[in-house]
C-alpha cells in the first residue's frame, strides 16, 4: 500500500497535466513548425519553461488503481502484478486462468 500523500500528489499531477495540455501542445507545435520564425520559437521555448513542472505528462506515475502501488503495473488492467496474481487466483478476472504445464 502506497502512502496516501503520494497517491494524492499523483492525482493532483493528473489534474495539472489536463489543465495545461492544450497550452503545452500549442507551444510544442510552434517549436517544431518549420515556417515559424526564430523569435516565435524562442518565445515558445520560454513559454514551455514557464509552465509548472507538473504540467508535463511524463511526471505522472502509473499506479495500481486499487492500492496505489507504483511499480509493476500492468497497463491493460490498471493493477499491479501482485494484485493481478491474487485476483487471478481467486477468479475475479474473467477470462484469466493460471497457466500450468
Amino acid at each position: 500500500m502506497a502512502k496516501k500523500s503520494m497517491i494524492a500528489k499523483n492525482e493532483q499531477r493528473k489534474v495539472i497535466v489536463e489543465r495545461y495540455a492544450e497550452k503545452r501542445a500549442a507551444l510544442k507545435k510552434t517549436l517544431v513548425d518549420p515556417t515559424a520564425t526564430d523569435e516565435a520559437r524562442e518565445e515558445a521555448r520560454l513559454g514551455l519553461q514557464k509552465l509548472p513542472r507538473n504540467a508535463s505528462p511524463v511526471r505522472v506515475r502509473n499506479r495500481d488503481s486499487i492500492d496505489g502501488r507504483p511499480r509493476g503495473t500492468l497497463q491493460k488492467f490498471g493493477i499491479s502484478r501482485v494484485r493481478f496474481r491474487d485476483m487471478a487466483h481467486r477468479g475475479e478476472l474473467p477470462g484469466i486462468t493460471k497457466s500450468s504445464w
